[in-house]
C-alpha cells in the first residue's frame, strides 16, 4: 500500500471511525424536487460504492467543461496505469488517446474503468490527486459519509458511501448540470468501429426512468441509483448491496412502484411507454458539442441535511435571448414560429427539454420571419440528415411540428 493509501485510510478512520463497509440491504427513495425522504432502510450505513463512484467522476468532468478547462473534443491521454485497469473498459492501448466525449460515454454506458482513470489523470494530474478533488467536492455537496480513493470504483477497502450520499450526488448532477444529465439515458454509442451497449437493464424497461448508474464488485454487492419522471414528479431511488442484479432491480422497481402509486403484479413487464423516445445508438445522434460560453452554473455548497437543500433544476440551461441565425452547413430543423422574442425563448427552452439527448449537439436558434416581426424557431448544426430526422421524430412524438432543412434552406 502506498503512503497515499495509508494516509487515505487514516483520514477515513478519522471521519467514520473503524471503516466497516458491508454488502447488505440499504435503500432510499427521495422526492428530488422537494427533498422529502419517502422511504429509507439503513440509509447511513457505509457501503462500497463500486461503479457508482463514476457519478462523481462525471460530475467533476461536467464541472471542468463548464469552467472551460476542457472541451468535448479535448484529447485525454491513456497512460499505462489507465490501460491496465481491469474490465469493464474501452480497451485503448497505453499511449493512445480518447476524447472527453468518448470518456463520458464510456463511463456512462460501458462503466469503463480505463476511461475513468484517464479522465482522473487529465483533471487531477494523477488518480490520487483526483481522489483528493473528489473528496473535497463530496464535502461541498454534503456527502459527509463518503470517501473516495479512485475514480472508477474498483475495489478499495477505504472507499465508502451511503444510500443518502448517493441520492445527494444524483440530485446534484440533475440540478447543476441538467443538460449533461440527459446523457445518462443513452443506451449505446459507436466507438471506433464497434457499438458499445449499456447494461442498466431496469432503465430500459421501467416506464419513465431516465438513469442513472449501476455498480458491482464482490465486496459491494449489486448497487443501483435510479431516477424516474412520472406525472410531474421525479423520484430518486438508491439500492445498495443487492445479492444479484435481478433482485436489485426488482427491489428498486417495487420501491418506485410503491411511491408512484403503481400496481405491481408477478411478471408485470416494465416496458417504457410507447410515446417515450428510445434515446439509443449515439451513432445516429448529433453528438455532444455544447457551448459553455457564459453558461457556467453556480454550484452552491449544499447543507448536509435535509435533502431539500438540493432540489434540482427542472429545465435545461436557458437559451440566449438574442435572435441568432443558424450556423451554415449541415442540417437543421424548424419547429414553430413565435410572435415575440420572449415567446421564442420560452418555446426553445421547452423544446430543448422535450428533445432530450437528441438535441444535445444542436444549436438553438431564432430568425425573423418576414416583415411581421415573428420569429422562426429551430435547432441547427446536425452533422447528418439522419441525426436531424431522429430529433424531429422525437419532437413530433411530443406534439411539436418539425421540418428538416438542409444547409441554409
Amino acid at each position: 500500500m502506498t503512503s497515499f493509501r495509508l494516509a487515505m485510510a487514516t483520514i477515513a478512520v478519522l471521519f467514520f471511525g473503524a471503516v466497516q463497509a458491508m454488502a447488505g440491504n440499504a435503500s432510499l427513495v427521495v422526492d428530488a424536487r422537494t427533498g422529502r425522504v419517502l422511504s429509507a432502510e439503513n440509509p447511513d450505513t457505509l457501503h462500497h460504492p463500486a461503479s457508482l463512484t463514476k457519478m462523481m467522476t462525471l460530475y467533476m468532468t461536467f464541472e471542468a467543461l463548464h469552467r472551460g478547462q476542457i472541451a468535448w473534443k479535448t484529447p485525454v491521454p491513456v497512460s499505462a496505469t489507465a490501460a491496465r485497469k481491469p474490465p469493464t473498459k474501452l480497451g485503448v492501448k497505453a499511449g493512445g488517446t480518447i476524447t472527453v466525449e468518448e470518456a463520458v460515454y464510456g463511463m456512462i454506458v460501458r462503466s469503463a474503468n480505463d476511461a475513468a482513470a484517464a479522465m482522473a489523470e487529465r483533471l487531477g494530474g494523477s488518480e490520487e490527486g483526483f481522489a483528493r478533488m473528489m473528496n473535497a467536492k463530496a464535502r461541498q455537496l454534503g456527502m459527509n459519509r463518503t470517501f473516495f480513493v479512485n475514480a472508477s470504483g474498483l475495489p478499495a477497502s477505504e472507499q465508502v458511501t451511503t444510500a443518502r450520499d448517493m441520492a445527494r450526488l444524483a440530485v446534484a448532477l440533475m440540478r447543476h448540470y441538467p443538460r449533461e444529465y440527459r446523457l445518462f439515458s443513452v443506451q449505446s454509442f459507436a466507438f471506433r468501429g464497434r457499438v458499445i451497449r449499456g447494461h442498466n437493464n431496469l432503465m430500459y424497461r421501467y416506464q419513465g426512468m431516465d438513469g442513472i448508474k449501476t455498480g458491482y464488485t464482490r465486496a459491494s454487492g449489486y448497487n443501483l441509483v435510479s431516477a424516474v419522471n412520472d406525472r410531474n414528479r421525479r423520484l430518486i431511488g438508491v439500492v445498495l448491496g443487492g445479492r444479484s442484479a435481478r433482485s436489485r432491480d426488482e427491489k428498486m422497481a417495487a420501491l418506485l412502484d410503491q411511491h408512484l402509486g403503481r400496481v405491481s403484479s408477478p411478471g408485470r413487464p416494465m416496458i417504457a411507454a410507447a410515446s417515450a423516445p428510445r434515446l439509443a445508438d449515439v451513432a445516429s445522434l448529433p453528438g455532444v458539442s455544447l457551448s459553455y460560453v457564459g453558461t457556467q452554473p453556480a454550484v452552491e455548497p449544499v447543507a448536509a441535511a435535509p435533502l431539500a437543500g438540493i432540489v434540482p433544476a427542472d429545465r435545461p440551461t436557458p437559451v440566449a435571448a438574442a435572435s441568432t441565425a443558424p450556423p451554415a452547413g449541415g442540417w437543421r430543423i424548424q419547429i414553430s414560429t413565435a410572435p415575440t422574442a420572449e415567446g421564442a425563448r420560452k418555446m426553445l427552452v421547452e423544446a430543448q427539454s422535450a428533445g432530450g439527448a437528441a438535441l444535445l449537439g444542436a444549436a438553438p436558434h431564432t430568425e425573423t420571419a418576414g416583415s411581421g416581426g415573428a420569429y422562426r424557431i429551430g435547432f441547427a448544426g446536425f452533422a447528418s440528415r439522419e441525426a436531424a430526422a431522429t430529433a424531429c421524430s422525437i419532437l413530433k412524438k411530443r406534439s411539436y411540428d418539425c421540418v428538416l432543412l438542409p444547409d441554409g434552406g
